[in-house]
């Protein structure tokens, strides 16, 4: 009888301590789902005003002259973009009601960088698995103005036709990583109009496609079960831009107006070396599939003014884009026959 009770008891025993675990597990997921929730938000407010100005800087100087090129002329350029940071975009707003699982440390409300933004920070803390997960938020490259190299060449075609291809190594700044390369078609249009070219008036219009790739420093998230595996956040921009250009020459000076419309697909992925949590939860496939809720797709329409000044073979440039952001480049280009 006294044998029976104690195998009734250690069934009952085994049994609560399986309904325990899996009372846990489920409350872990559900953290592990709210942390998530939480990451989706803030990643959404941190980068997109810099996934933003990328397209911008992408979509400035393609057209160096909108003049007729001969055949097999072939113009190469060191280019200098310089990127106003806009006051507006450099921070914003967190309140603990926009989360479900992190509370900001100290205060209900507080103002942090974005990706645009200074070095400030705010603390984010969260319990998993009844364990404490505390969180720095990641700072921005602080500076006012973004300024990076990239060259761009031009090859002329057929018919007044010129292959454009523009190309930027990558550059580090503080916290993020930037690249854009891209390849376009130009088409002389005032060939077709005789008395433009009389007057030393010239148009053309350009297709151009590129891609602008930004990863930044994120989320250090360490908990019970390791480093969560959210340290980069890569975005992927693919541009499609058409532009119309007006210019007119006065001597070796050449002043031109030009009209940009551009269409950007803008993708997100969480990048990291992958932690324990992984055992119980696929945490980064995860995360990547939900960051497919903020995928986007913005147009955009910019204006852009230039002035470019001839000496012997060379060209110096200048040219400024114009819209919600301010844009601009300079640039000396080398023409070779």
């Amino acid at each position: 009888m006294r044998k029976s009770v104690w195998v009734r008891s250690g069934i009952i025993a085994i049994f609560l301590s399986v309904c325990s675990a899996n009372a846990q597990t489920e409350q872990t997921v559900q953290e592990l789902n709210n942390l998530i929730d939480d990451a989706i938000f803030f990643t959404d407010k941190y980068i997109t005003p810099a996934t933003d100005a990328a397209v911008y800087q992408a979509a400035s100087g393609w057209i160096s002259t909108p003049k007729k090129s001969n055949l097999w002329d072939f113009t190469a350029g060191l280019y200098v973009n310089s990127f106003l940071v806009p006051e507006s975009d450099r921070q914003f707003r967190l309140s603990n009601s926009d989360f479900s699982f992190f509370t900001i440390e100290g205060t209900d409300s507080a103002l942090t960088p974005s990706a645009l933004g200074n070095d400030a920070f705010v603390t984010l803390t969260g319990t998993l698995n009844d364990e404490p997960v505390v969180v720095k938020s990641p700072e921005g490259v602080n500076r006012e103005t973004i300024i990076y190299p990239y060259i761009q060449t031009a090859l002329g075609l057929w018919k007044g036709t010129e292959v454009i291809a523009k190309f930027s190594p990558q550059i580090t700044l503080k916290h993020v990583n930037y690249q854009v390369y891209g390849v376009g078609l130009k088409h002389n249009l005032s060939q077709y109009f005789k008395g433009l070219d009389a007057h030393k008036f010239s148009i053309a219009a350009l297709a151009a496609y590129s891609k602008e790739d930004i990863t930044v420093e994120f989320l250090d998230v360490e908990t019970a079960y390791g480093n969560l595996g959210f340290t980069a956040l890569n975005s992927l921009i693919d541009t499609w831009q058409f532009q119309l250009n007006a210019a007119k020459e006065f001597e070796r000076l050449e002043l031109s107006a030009g009209l940009i419309l551009n269409t950007s697909d803008f993708q997100y992925e969480i990048q990291g070396e992958k932690g324990a949590v992984e055992a119980i939860v696929p945490l980064h496939s995860i995360v990547n599939e939900r960051l497919r809720e903020i995928y986007k797709t913005k147009s955009n329409a910019i204006g852009e003014l230039s002035a470019r000044y001839q000496f012997r073979r060379f060209f110096l440039q200048t040219s400024v884009a114009f819209g919600k952001f301010v844009n601009s480049n300079i640039s000396l280009q080398y023409k070779f026959k």
